[in-house]
């Protein structure tokens, strides 16, 4: 059986190479369908990827299943050949595998969603005659027109439609009695970046005109990549297949540049559209990748910036990724045989820092791989970017950290984010924002604050605490508050969109209150920042050797936690935050471990915690993990599809960053049966 079904792959395959395009120019119209528009729910093909890489594979190659120029295949399912103007329809599903339309329908007519060659979900299902009632099907079903002179019949691919932003507001409590004060009264203002334009306020969808929903927001990417001697053997075969699997999950509107760096950088590949042709020309490169010599982070940075600096044209969204494992061996000096002591910012070039403020926004999302790399440089350099920081502590996660990475960036909705928060009641001022790594700022008088949050993800949510103090007012019955504002970006359209609620925000003014009922959701994100807080504070007690103090700081915070609202119903959010402090403690176990594992995951965290971004750290990828915090769609379905191997068999999942440790820590331990 396994040699039909090889057989039948192997009938499927064809290899198109179009003619290349020029490196700076844009995609004119007409280049390419609106079907090769790829997103997060909808890539372009499904190329197989070697399932257990070794520093002796031949690399990676890029086999291009159905398209057109394919005169003979063969289906999968009746196992006979399909040929266009044979008479027999011919249905292409969403992961890019043919089927006859007879037989394909026949197989999911009684519910069936799985592709018979590589086992993905299905999305969208074809039929010929829906039936009346279709509300047991998961899948959205599609109608496919069959005319007699289509050859090819596809499925119509869910992209990401126009985004929209969606935001409300909600105090503590809902009333303060008249007659008394109410000090750092506290305020949640939350933020999501939804996927169609339906405004949650009160608009009048009518009025909303209508947006074209077959693109998302292209990206220029750089990936800077670490090639140092210590990448040599199965490291540097895991980071070809992770690039490859980045490759494969760019569109012919998106464009790549690869840089590898050790002693030197050097530009692999320059900054080329991801067209059939553009993928096997960066297959190409990623495949001759060669570990030797030193570590030259700073030199890998400057020649990546250099690239988004000297574009002609830009598309919406630009990133560098970058991936070292091992410390900085020119740049950073080391004094005396401890760790180094440098402004690590110093190695960030000036044009990719970013203070918050509209404009030029290039992130660096760095990954550190392994336990020998330098977490501080690299969290450093995340930090300063507006980026984010992973931890890839087992090699094997690689690919699942780049995924969730990729997920992210390839479904931008928003960007240059600005929220507006503004006083409404004449004697109330802002006390404080608590707004993590996002720049805040507050007017002089105290009645206007505003935060640069920047870009956000498809269904990426955002949560602040604003606090005012309430005073006394015996004479009304309600007080107004305040009133928020969204001023950002359409990435595909350039438009400038400014949002508002329609109310204010207020709360009642009684005589006397009575007993009332405390905001879950506000005491949930009091949660989220009381325990970020508590890892910076055990982090700099661990930093200064003090690991006994930082367990009992992540102790003290779990405590206080226990005792909230929130954690008492059982919150997911606070669940998870439980789970990672946990995870910390363990990983402040005695000096060794710190230095190996636990610096970098506290790091990591602290990172994902402040921007409120899904990174990857130990097992957080997994979806067994409990810390998976501010993972979106798009980041899991990425992941998802890295999991997935040729044919459909899960790769080879390797084992929890908790089994790593123990390992390490007790080797001569037995393990219990």
């Amino acid at each position: 059986m396994g040699s039909k079904w090889r057989k039948a792959r192997l009938s499927l395959s064809c290899l198109h190479v179009p003619s290349t395009v020029e490196e700076d120019s844009p995609p004119s119209a007409g280049r390419f369908s609106e079907s090769d528009s790829l997103s997060p729910a909808a890539t372009s093909k499904d190329f197989p990827m070697p399932s257990t890489p070794t520093p002796s594979s031949s690399g990676l190659r890029l086999p291009i299943y159905g398209t057109k120029s394919s005169s003979k295949r063969m289906c999968a399912i009746c196992l006979t050949t399909m040929k266009p103007g044979d008479g027999h329809a011919i249905f292409t599903a969403e992961c890019s595998h043919s089927f006859h339309f007879h037989c394909i329908t026949s197989n999911v007519k009684h519910g069936n969603q799985i592709c018979p060659i590589c086992r993905a979900k299905w999305k969208e299902i074809p039929f010929q005659n829906p039936p009346p009632d279709l509300s047991h099907v998961g899948a959205r079903l599609n109608t496919v027109s069959l005319a007699q002179n289509d050859d090819w019949t596809t499925v119509l691919r869910r992209l990401p439609p126009r985004a929209h932003s969606s935001q409300n507001t909600c105090p503590e409590i809902s009333a303060v009695s008249r007659s008394t004060s109410h000090n750092n009264f506290t305020i949640l203002i939350h933020l999501k970046a939804l996927t169609s334009r339906r405004r949650d306020c009160g608009v009048n969808e009518a009025n909303v005109p209508p947006v074209s929903q077959n693109s998302r927001a292209s990206i220029d990417l750089v990936a800077v990549l670490d090639v140092s001697g210590s990448m040599a053997g199965t490291k540097l075969a895991l980071l070809k297949r992770a690039m490859g699997f980045v490759i494969q999950h760019l569109g012919p509107s998106d464009r790549l540049s690869v840089i590898a760096f050790s002693s030197t950088a050097r530009r692999l590949f320059p900054l080329h559209r991801m067209t059939d042709a553009g993928r096997q020309e960066a297959l190409q490169a990623v495949n001759g990748l060669i570990s030797n010599g030193g570590t030259n982070i700073a030199d890998g940075l400057k020649k990546g910036a250099k690239v988004m600096t000297d574009r002609k044209w830009k598309n919406p969204v630009g990133s560098i990724i970058l991936l070292s494992d091992g410390q900085d061996t020119h740049t950073v000096n080391c004094t005396g045989g401890s760790r180094p002591q440098s402004d690590y910012q110093s190695l960030l070039p000036f044009s990719v820092h970013w203070n918050g403020s509209t404009g030029l926004h290039i992130p660096v999302h760095a990954f550190g791989f392994g336990e020998d790399h330098d977490s501080d440089l690299m969290h450093s350099i995340s930090e300063s970017s507006g980026g984010t920081f992973s931890f890839i502590e087992a090699e094997s996660f690689i690919q699942d950290a780049f995924a969730q990475c990729i997920g992210g960036l390839l479904s931008v909705v928003v960007q240059e984010l600005q929220v507006r928060v503004e006083c409404v009641h004449p004697t109330l001022k802002l006390g404080s924002i608590k707004a993590g790594s996002y720049k805040t700022s507050v007017t002089p008088d105290g009645r206007l604050g505003f935060i640069d949050v920047g870009d956000l993800y498809a269904e990426e949510e955002r949560d602040f605490l604003v606090t005012v103090d309430i005073p006394v007012d015996g004479t009304s019955n309600e007080m107004s508050l305040l009133k928020v504002k969204c001023v950002y970006k359409d990435p595909i359209t350039k438009e400038s969109v400014t949002f508002e609620e329609a109310d204010e925000l207020m709360i009642q003014r009684p005589e006397i209150t009575g007993d009332l009922a405390s905001s879950v959701e506000v005491d949930r994100q009091r949660n989220r920042l009381r325990a970020a807080e508590a890892i910076a504070e055990a982090r700099v007690a661990a930093e200064r050797g003090d690991l006994a103090g930082a367990v009992s700081v992540l102790e003290g915070c779990l405590e206080v936690m226990s005792e909230t609202i929130s954690s008492q119903a059982g919150d997911r959010l606070c669940v998870a935050l439980g789970a990672e402090l946990r995870e910390m403690q363990e990983r402040m176990a005695n000096r060794r471990v710190y230095e190996s594992t636990g610096r970098a995951y506290v790091l990591s965290g602290l990172s994902s915690h402040s921007w409120q971004r899904a990174t990857a750290r130990g097992d957080s990828t997994d979806s067994t993990s409990l810390v998976q915090s501010y993972q979106t769609p798009s980041m899991v379905d990425m992941v998802n599809r890295s999991q997935t191997m040729f044919l459909g068999s899960p790769l080879p999942q390797p084992p929890s960053a908790r089994r790593l440790r123990q390992a390490k820590s007790f080797p001569a331990r037995p393990q219990p049966r």
